[in-house]
């Protein structure tokens, strides 16, 4: 099945996602496959949830009232594991997107894969490194809404986001270079050379967190040619619609 027929489940914890996420949120899930559930955890009688009403109804998502009964407990968390086991279950999708950026969904998150589904992590740059290495891919919430601003803007070039943020969690370019040249390495013909989405491929495996957008770029080959370390070829074959891009270390 290709990632963008998957029916996945959409499950969002409002106690730490801003409402002004969700059209970003939603505009990714996308790219992977249809939401089949929509469905937003919450304390809804609390004002700080206000800003996600005016959304639940744009944009068709379900809330989920889960009233905090003991202080220092997260009941929320707790309504949305069982949901998500009810609906793992029941047979009905291909994968889930867990929007949170509290760790205490590590665990669900890798119940899931264990169960053979596509798990998509997404959150603030603030999500411990637990539930981020937990889900196949996992999404920064402020390089989303970013890459929306751009659009509205006229595709204005966004920030190297590893470089404009002394606090984030994106991975360095000079350790990005690293890792890329040693995956290569491992996959290299004779002459040093991998296919590119191979390493593209290993890349996202190994960082789950990995994303082009990180570094202000939308695509693989662009970002290398960047890094200005690399080397890039595209290779002309008998089908004159697939050009093989491959790549190798200066």
């Amino acid at each position: 099945m290709e990632n963008n027929d998957k029916r996945i489940a959409v499950l969002i914890d409002a106690d730490n996602v801003s409402g002004k996420y969700i059209q970003p949120i939603l505009n990714e899930i996308s790219n992977y496959g249809t939401p089949t559930y929509k469905r937003i955890y919450g304390d809804w009688t609390k004002p700080q949830l206000s800003s996600w009403k005016k959304s639940l109804l744009n944009y068709s998502i379900t809330p989920i009232q889960q009233y905090s009964y003991t202080v220092g407990k997260n009941s929320t968390d707790a309504a949305l594991i069982i949901d998500a086991m009810d609906i793992l279950y029941s047979g009905n999708v291909d994968g889930f997107c867990i929007v949170s950026s509290d760790s205490d969904f590590t665990r669900l998150a890798s119940r899931l894969r264990e169960a053979g589904m596509y798990v998509i992590g997404m959150g603030e740059q603030k999500t411990p490194a637990p539930f981020k290495a937990a889900v196949e891919k996992f999404i920064y919430l402020e390089v989303l809404a970013s890459g929306e601003d751009e659009k509205e803007n006229g595709g204005a070039e966004k920030p190297d986001t590893a470089k404009s943020s002394s606090k984030s969690n994106v991975m360095s370019s000079r350790r990005l270079v690293n890792v890329i040249k040693a995956i290569i390495n491992e996959l290299s013909d004779d002459e040093g050379w991998a296919h590119l989405s191979a390493v593209g491929n290993v890349l996202n495996r190994r960082h789950p967190d990995f994303d082009t957008r990180n570094y202000g770029y939308a695509k693989m080959s662009t970002l290398i040619k960047s890094l200005k370390q690399f080397e890039v070829q595209s290779r002309k074959t008998e089908n004159s619609h697939q050009n093989p891009v491959y790549v190798r270390a200066k």
